[in-house]
Protein backbone atom coordinates (compact mmCIF):
# COMPACT_ATOMS: atom_id res chain seq x y z
CA UNK A 1 0.00 0.00 0.00
CA UNK A 2 1.57 3.29 -1.12
CA UNK A 3 2.14 6.18 1.26
CA UNK A 4 0.14 9.10 -0.14
CA UNK A 5 1.93 12.45 -0.16
CA UNK A 6 0.05 15.52 -1.36
CA UNK A 7 1.86 18.81 -1.97
CA UNK A 8 -0.38 21.87 -2.14
CA UNK A 9 1.02 24.68 -4.30
CA UNK A 10 3.72 24.58 -6.96
CA UNK A 11 5.64 27.76 -6.40
CA UNK A 12 9.35 27.53 -5.70
CA UNK A 13 8.86 25.65 -2.43
CA UNK A 14 6.09 23.23 -3.39
CA UNK A 15 7.63 22.26 -6.71
CA UNK A 16 11.06 21.71 -5.14
CA UNK A 17 9.60 19.64 -2.30
CA UNK A 18 7.62 17.39 -4.67
CA UNK A 19 10.59 16.82 -6.96
CA UNK A 20 13.00 16.21 -4.09
CA UNK A 21 10.66 13.66 -2.48
CA UNK A 22 10.34 11.85 -5.81
CA UNK A 23 14.12 11.52 -5.96
CA UNK A 24 14.47 10.42 -2.34
CA UNK A 25 11.74 7.75 -2.14
CA UNK A 26 11.16 4.55 -4.09
CA UNK A 27 8.42 5.01 -6.65
CA UNK A 28 6.63 1.79 -5.70
CA UNK A 29 6.27 2.91 -2.08
CA UNK A 30 4.83 6.41 -2.46
CA UNK A 31 2.23 8.27 -4.51
CA UNK A 32 3.18 11.95 -4.80
CA UNK A 33 0.51 14.37 -6.01
CA UNK A 34 1.27 18.03 -6.69
CA UNK A 35 -1.81 20.27 -6.70
CA UNK A 36 -1.61 23.64 -8.44
CA UNK A 37 -4.01 26.02 -10.15
CA UNK A 38 -1.72 26.79 -13.11
CA UNK A 39 -0.02 24.36 -15.53
CA UNK A 40 3.23 26.34 -15.71
CA UNK A 41 5.80 27.29 -13.10
CA UNK A 42 5.69 31.01 -12.29
CA UNK A 43 8.97 32.78 -11.54
CA UNK A 44 7.53 35.03 -8.89
CA UNK A 45 10.80 36.89 -8.39
CA UNK A 46 10.47 38.14 -11.98
CA UNK A 47 6.90 39.42 -11.81
CA UNK A 48 8.12 43.03 -12.00
CA UNK A 49 9.75 42.15 -15.32
CA UNK A 50 6.55 40.55 -16.56
CA UNK A 51 4.61 43.66 -15.55
CA UNK A 52 6.69 45.97 -17.78
CA UNK A 53 6.25 43.83 -20.87
CA UNK A 54 9.17 41.42 -20.78
CA UNK A 55 8.41 37.87 -21.90
CA UNK A 56 9.55 35.06 -19.63
CA UNK A 57 10.51 31.55 -20.61
CA UNK A 58 7.55 29.13 -20.25
CA UNK A 59 8.18 26.26 -17.82
CA UNK A 60 5.37 23.65 -18.11
CA UNK A 61 5.08 21.33 -15.13
CA UNK A 62 4.28 18.39 -17.43
CA UNK A 63 7.78 18.68 -18.88
CA UNK A 64 9.42 19.50 -15.56
CA UNK A 65 8.06 16.41 -13.80
CA UNK A 66 8.05 14.01 -16.76
CA UNK A 67 9.40 10.63 -15.67
CA UNK A 68 9.72 11.57 -11.98
CA UNK A 69 6.58 9.86 -10.73
CA UNK A 70 5.05 13.13 -9.53
CA UNK A 71 1.39 13.38 -10.56
CA UNK A 72 0.24 16.91 -11.38
CA UNK A 73 -3.35 17.68 -10.38
CA UNK A 74 -4.53 20.99 -11.84
CA UNK A 75 -7.10 22.77 -9.73
CA UNK A 76 -7.69 25.24 -6.93
CA UNK A 77 -7.47 24.10 -3.32
CA UNK A 78 -10.75 25.04 -1.66
CA UNK A 79 -10.56 23.12 1.60
CA UNK A 80 -8.26 21.20 3.92
CA UNK A 81 -9.39 18.89 6.72
CA UNK A 82 -6.30 17.96 8.72
CA UNK A 83 -8.26 15.77 11.11
CA UNK A 84 -9.75 13.61 8.35
CA UNK A 85 -6.56 14.00 6.28
CA UNK A 86 -8.29 15.21 3.14
CA UNK A 87 -8.09 18.16 0.77
CA UNK A 88 -10.71 19.46 -1.65
CA UNK A 89 -9.67 20.51 -5.14
CA UNK A 90 -11.93 22.37 -7.59
CA UNK A 91 -11.62 22.64 -11.35
CA UNK A 92 -13.90 23.21 -14.34
CA UNK A 93 -15.42 19.75 -13.87
CA UNK A 94 -16.35 20.23 -10.23
CA UNK A 95 -14.73 19.31 -6.92
CA UNK A 96 -12.80 16.27 -5.77
CA UNK A 97 -11.72 15.14 -2.32
CA UNK A 98 -8.20 13.71 -2.09
CA UNK A 99 -6.94 11.71 0.88
CA UNK A 100 -3.36 11.88 2.13
CA UNK A 101 -1.02 10.31 4.64
CA UNK A 102 1.44 13.21 4.58
CA UNK A 103 0.55 16.74 3.51
CA UNK A 104 3.04 19.40 2.41
CA UNK A 105 1.33 22.78 2.64
CA UNK A 106 2.98 25.26 0.26
CA UNK A 107 0.14 27.57 -0.76
CA UNK A 108 2.34 30.57 -0.12
CA UNK A 109 1.09 34.14 0.01
CA UNK A 110 -0.53 36.92 -1.96
CA UNK A 111 -0.56 40.69 -1.72
CA UNK A 112 -1.52 42.32 1.55
CA UNK A 113 -3.83 45.33 1.28
CA UNK A 114 -3.43 45.82 5.06
CA UNK A 115 -6.97 47.12 5.28
CA UNK A 116 -6.13 50.39 3.53
CA UNK A 117 -9.29 51.81 1.91
CA UNK A 118 -9.32 51.79 -1.88
CA UNK A 119 -6.52 49.29 -2.47
CA UNK A 120 -8.76 46.49 -3.73
CA UNK A 121 -10.63 48.85 -6.07
CA UNK A 122 -7.79 50.98 -7.40
CA UNK A 123 -4.36 49.44 -6.76
CA UNK A 124 -2.39 46.92 -8.83
CA UNK A 125 -0.20 44.17 -7.41
CA UNK A 126 2.57 41.88 -8.62
CA UNK A 127 2.49 39.16 -5.96
CA UNK A 128 1.07 36.75 -8.55
CA UNK A 129 1.12 36.25 -12.31
CA UNK A 130 -2.50 37.42 -12.89
CA UNK A 131 -1.77 40.67 -11.05
CA UNK A 132 1.45 41.25 -12.97
CA UNK A 133 -0.34 40.70 -16.29
CA UNK A 134 -3.13 43.08 -15.26
CA UNK A 135 -0.54 45.75 -14.43
CA UNK A 136 1.27 45.04 -17.70
CA UNK A 137 -1.88 45.79 -19.68
CA UNK A 138 -2.51 49.00 -17.71
CA UNK A 139 1.03 50.33 -18.05
CA UNK A 140 0.93 49.73 -21.80
CA UNK A 141 -2.03 52.15 -22.03
CA UNK A 142 -0.38 54.98 -20.10
CA UNK A 143 0.56 58.11 -21.99
CA UNK A 144 3.88 59.90 -21.55
CA UNK A 145 4.06 62.07 -18.46
CA UNK A 146 1.52 60.14 -16.42
CA UNK A 147 2.43 59.17 -12.86
CA UNK A 148 2.98 55.70 -11.44
CA UNK A 149 3.26 55.47 -7.65
CA UNK A 150 4.77 52.35 -6.11
CA UNK A 151 3.68 51.99 -2.49
CA UNK A 152 6.13 50.08 -0.31
CA UNK A 153 9.87 50.50 0.23
CA UNK A 154 10.81 46.82 0.60
CA UNK A 155 12.61 44.65 -1.95
CA UNK A 156 9.53 44.22 -4.16
CA UNK A 157 8.82 47.95 -4.21
CA UNK A 158 12.42 48.85 -5.06
CA UNK A 159 12.53 46.35 -7.91
CA UNK A 160 9.13 47.39 -9.29
CA UNK A 161 9.90 51.12 -9.22
CA UNK A 162 13.28 50.80 -10.92
CA UNK A 163 12.03 48.32 -13.53
CA UNK A 164 9.14 50.59 -14.50
CA UNK A 165 11.33 53.71 -14.57
CA UNK A 166 13.99 52.06 -16.72
CA UNK A 167 11.50 50.52 -19.17
CA UNK A 168 9.25 53.61 -19.38
CA UNK A 169 11.46 56.69 -18.94
CA UNK A 170 8.56 58.74 -20.35
CA UNK A 171 6.53 58.10 -17.19
CA UNK A 172 6.76 59.96 -13.88
CA UNK A 173 7.60 57.18 -11.40
CA UNK A 174 7.43 57.73 -7.63
CA UNK A 175 7.95 55.53 -4.56
CA UNK A 176 6.12 56.03 -1.26
CA UNK A 177 7.92 54.38 1.66
CA UNK A 178 6.78 54.14 5.27
CA UNK A 179 10.37 54.66 6.43
CA UNK A 180 13.52 56.00 4.82
CA UNK A 181 14.65 54.75 1.42
CA UNK A 182 16.58 51.53 2.00
CA UNK A 183 16.92 52.30 5.70
CA UNK A 184 17.74 48.65 6.51
CA UNK A 185 20.76 48.63 4.17
CA UNK A 186 24.36 49.48 5.02
CA UNK A 187 25.45 53.11 4.40
CA UNK A 188 27.15 52.10 1.15
CA UNK A 189 24.07 50.19 0.06
CA UNK A 190 21.79 53.17 0.75
CA UNK A 191 24.18 55.46 -1.09
CA UNK A 192 24.08 53.31 -4.21
CA UNK A 193 20.31 52.93 -4.03
CA UNK A 194 19.82 56.69 -3.87
CA UNK A 195 22.23 57.15 -6.76
CA UNK A 196 20.30 54.72 -8.99
CA UNK A 197 16.94 56.24 -8.05
CA UNK A 198 18.26 59.66 -8.90
CA UNK A 199 19.66 58.51 -12.23
CA UNK A 200 16.30 56.96 -13.15
CA UNK A 201 14.42 60.08 -12.09
CA UNK A 202 12.31 58.33 -9.45
CA UNK A 203 10.68 60.67 -6.93
CA UNK A 204 10.93 59.29 -3.38
CA UNK A 205 8.40 60.11 -0.66
CA UNK A 206 10.03 58.97 2.58
CA UNK A 207 8.19 58.45 5.88
CA UNK A 208 4.95 58.50 3.91
CA UNK A 209 2.50 55.91 5.22
CA UNK A 210 -0.29 55.58 2.65
CA UNK A 211 -3.70 55.52 4.30
CA UNK A 212 -5.95 55.66 1.25
CA UNK A 213 -5.90 54.82 -2.45
CA UNK A 214 -8.15 56.63 -4.93
CA UNK A 215 -8.53 56.36 -8.69
CA UNK A 216 -6.03 59.14 -9.40
CA UNK A 217 -4.01 59.55 -6.22
CA UNK A 218 -2.84 58.12 -2.92
CA UNK A 219 -3.25 59.86 0.42
CA UNK A 220 -0.69 59.67 3.23
CA UNK A 221 -1.14 59.75 6.99
CA UNK A 222 -0.22 63.45 7.14
CA UNK A 223 -2.94 64.31 4.61
CA UNK A 224 -0.66 64.71 1.62
CA UNK A 225 -2.10 63.70 -1.76
CA UNK A 226 0.28 62.16 -4.31
CA UNK A 227 -1.03 62.05 -7.91
CA UNK A 228 -1.16 58.52 -9.34
CA UNK A 229 -2.60 57.40 -12.66
CA UNK A 230 -1.53 53.92 -11.54
CA UNK A 231 -0.84 52.74 -7.99
CA UNK A 232 1.28 49.62 -7.49
CA UNK A 233 0.84 48.13 -4.01
CA UNK A 234 3.90 46.26 -2.63
CA UNK A 235 3.68 46.69 1.13
CA UNK A 236 4.04 43.03 2.06
CA UNK A 237 2.46 39.61 1.74
CA UNK A 238 -0.51 37.88 3.35
CA UNK A 239 -0.58 34.09 3.63
CA UNK A 240 -3.26 31.97 1.97
CA UNK A 241 -6.32 31.93 4.29
CA UNK A 242 -7.09 28.19 4.17
CA UNK A 243 -4.73 27.16 6.99
CA UNK A 244 -6.39 29.56 9.40
CA UNK A 245 -9.73 27.85 8.76
CA UNK A 246 -8.37 24.44 9.89
CA UNK A 247 -7.52 23.06 13.33
CA UNK A 248 -3.81 23.53 12.66
CA UNK A 249 -1.94 25.68 15.13
CA UNK A 250 -1.32 28.95 13.32
CA UNK A 251 -0.11 32.43 14.17
CA UNK A 252 -2.34 35.47 14.20
CA UNK A 253 -1.43 36.07 10.56
CA UNK A 254 -2.34 32.51 9.55
CA UNK A 255 1.14 30.99 9.23
CA UNK A 256 1.40 27.36 10.32
CA UNK A 257 3.60 26.90 13.39
CA UNK A 258 6.27 24.29 12.66
CA UNK A 259 9.23 22.65 14.37
CA UNK A 260 12.82 22.54 13.13
CA UNK A 261 11.91 19.93 10.49
CA UNK A 262 9.04 22.07 9.14
CA UNK A 263 6.45 19.72 10.64
CA UNK A 264 3.30 21.16 12.18
CA UNK A 265 3.53 21.27 15.98
CA UNK A 266 -0.15 20.30 16.22
CA UNK A 267 -0.56 17.77 13.37
CA UNK A 268 2.48 15.55 12.68
CA UNK A 269 1.18 14.50 9.28
CA UNK A 270 1.39 18.07 7.99
CA UNK A 271 4.49 19.99 6.90
CA UNK A 272 4.43 23.68 5.99
CA UNK A 273 7.08 25.41 3.89
CA UNK A 274 7.85 28.82 2.45
CA UNK A 275 5.64 31.79 3.27
CA UNK A 276 2.99 29.48 4.76
CA UNK A 277 5.25 28.47 7.67
CA UNK A 278 6.21 30.21 10.88
CA UNK A 279 9.73 28.85 11.10
CA UNK A 280 12.52 30.12 13.30
CA UNK A 281 15.95 30.98 11.95
CA UNK A 282 19.22 32.12 13.54
CA UNK A 283 18.87 34.18 16.68
CA UNK A 284 15.37 32.73 17.22
CA UNK A 285 14.03 35.19 14.65
CA UNK A 286 11.23 34.14 12.27
CA UNK A 287 12.37 33.53 8.71
CA UNK A 288 11.14 36.32 6.45
CA UNK A 289 8.80 35.65 3.54
CA UNK A 290 11.14 35.26 0.58
CA UNK A 291 12.55 32.83 -1.95
CA UNK A 292 15.75 32.87 0.10
CA UNK A 293 13.83 31.39 3.03
CA UNK A 294 11.44 29.20 1.06
CA UNK A 295 13.92 27.05 -0.85
CA UNK A 296 15.83 25.76 2.20
CA UNK A 297 12.55 25.07 4.03
CA UNK A 298 11.46 22.94 1.06
CA UNK A 299 14.72 20.99 1.21
CA UNK A 300 14.34 20.60 4.98
CA UNK A 301 10.75 19.31 4.83
CA UNK A 302 11.36 16.88 1.95
CA UNK A 303 14.45 15.43 3.61
CA UNK A 304 12.68 15.14 6.96
CA UNK A 305 9.70 13.34 5.41
CA UNK A 306 12.01 10.95 3.55
CA UNK A 307 14.04 10.31 6.70
CA UNK A 308 11.01 9.53 8.80
CA UNK A 309 9.56 7.18 6.19
CA UNK A 310 12.81 5.33 5.56
CA UNK A 311 14.36 5.35 9.03
CA UNK A 312 17.08 7.77 7.96
CA UNK A 313 18.75 10.67 9.73
CA UNK A 314 16.80 13.88 10.15
CA UNK A 315 18.33 17.02 8.61
CA UNK A 316 19.83 19.47 11.08
CA UNK A 317 21.86 21.95 9.01
CA UNK A 318 20.89 25.52 10.04
CA UNK A 319 18.86 27.73 7.73
CA UNK A 320 20.65 31.06 7.45
CA UNK A 321 20.94 34.12 5.22
CA UNK A 322 23.95 35.29 3.21
CA UNK A 323 22.79 38.28 1.18
CA UNK A 324 19.83 40.24 -0.14
CA UNK A 325 19.81 40.45 -3.94
CA UNK A 326 18.02 43.46 -5.42
CA UNK A 327 17.61 44.13 -9.12
CA UNK A 328 17.44 47.82 -9.99
CA UNK A 329 16.36 47.47 -13.59
CA UNK A 330 18.24 45.35 -16.12
CA UNK A 331 21.52 47.28 -15.90
CA UNK A 332 21.92 47.92 -12.19
CA UNK A 333 21.77 45.85 -9.03
CA UNK A 334 22.58 45.82 -5.34
CA UNK A 335 23.80 42.81 -3.37
CA UNK A 336 23.66 43.57 0.33
CA UNK A 337 25.62 41.06 2.40
CA UNK A 338 24.00 40.17 5.71
CA UNK A 339 24.55 38.24 8.93
CA UNK A 340 23.05 34.79 9.43
CA UNK A 341 19.94 36.42 10.94
CA UNK A 342 19.56 38.87 8.02
CA UNK A 343 21.11 42.07 9.39
CA UNK A 344 23.03 44.20 6.92
CA UNK A 345 26.83 44.32 7.19
CA UNK A 346 29.17 46.84 5.58
CA UNK A 347 30.15 45.05 2.30
CA UNK A 348 27.93 45.38 -0.78
CA UNK A 349 28.21 44.59 -4.47
CA UNK A 350 26.81 47.22 -6.84
CA UNK A 351 26.43 48.20 -10.46
CA UNK A 352 26.49 45.99 -13.53
CA UNK A 353 28.25 43.17 -11.72
CA UNK A 354 25.50 43.11 -9.10
CA UNK A 355 22.87 42.99 -11.87
CA UNK A 356 24.61 39.96 -13.40
CA UNK A 357 24.84 38.35 -9.95
CA UNK A 358 21.11 38.84 -9.34
CA UNK A 359 20.28 37.44 -12.78
CA UNK A 360 22.32 34.32 -12.02
CA UNK A 361 20.47 33.95 -8.69
CA UNK A 362 17.10 34.15 -10.48
CA UNK A 363 18.18 31.63 -13.10
CA UNK A 364 19.57 29.37 -10.40
CA UNK A 365 16.31 29.50 -8.44
CA UNK A 366 14.32 28.44 -11.50
CA UNK A 367 16.89 25.73 -12.35
CA UNK A 368 16.66 24.33 -8.81
CA UNK A 369 12.94 23.71 -9.25
CA UNK A 370 13.67 21.20 -12.01
CA UNK A 371 16.81 19.99 -10.22
CA UNK A 372 15.73 19.78 -6.57
CA UNK A 373 18.80 17.81 -5.47
CA UNK A 374 21.04 20.38 -7.20
CA UNK A 375 22.28 17.86 -9.73
CA UNK A 376 23.77 15.58 -7.08
CA UNK A 377 23.20 11.81 -7.48
CA UNK A 378 20.58 10.34 -5.19
CA UNK A 379 19.32 6.89 -4.32
CA UNK A 380 15.63 6.23 -3.88
CA UNK A 381 15.12 4.52 -0.52
CA UNK A 382 12.41 2.06 0.41
CA UNK A 383 9.73 3.09 2.86
CA UNK A 384 10.16 1.28 6.16
CA UNK A 385 8.08 3.54 8.40
CA UNK A 386 4.64 4.93 7.91
CA UNK A 387 3.08 7.58 10.06
CA UNK A 388 -0.20 6.65 11.68
CA UNK A 389 -2.43 8.93 13.74
CA UNK A 390 -0.11 11.23 15.70
CA UNK A 391 2.80 8.84 16.10
CA UNK A 392 4.90 6.46 14.05
CA UNK A 393 4.65 2.73 13.62
CA UNK A 394 7.19 0.48 11.95
CA UNK A 395 5.90 -1.21 8.86
CA UNK A 396 7.92 -3.76 6.93
CA UNK A 397 8.21 -3.07 3.20
CA UNK A 398 6.10 -5.20 0.94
Amino acid sequence: MQHRIIVLGAGYTGAIAAGRLARRLHREDVAITLVNAEPDFVERVRNHQLAVGQDLKPRPFREMFAGTGVELRLGKVTGVDVDRKTVVVADADGTEELAYDTLVYALGSGWDAQGVPGTAEHAYEIAGRPGALRLRERLARLDAGQTVVVVGGGLTGLEAATEIAETRPDLDVALAARGGLGDWLSPKGREHLCKVFGKLGITVHEHAAVTGVEADRVVTADGKAIPAAVTVWTTGFAVHPIAKATTLEVTGTGQIVVDATMRSVSHPGVYAIGDAAMAMGPGDKPLRMSCASGTPTAWRAADAIAARLTGGKLPNAPIRYFNQCISLGRKEGLIQYVTADDRAVRPVLTGRLAAVYKELICKGAAWSVGNPTLGLPTRRRRVTRERVAEGSAVKAPA
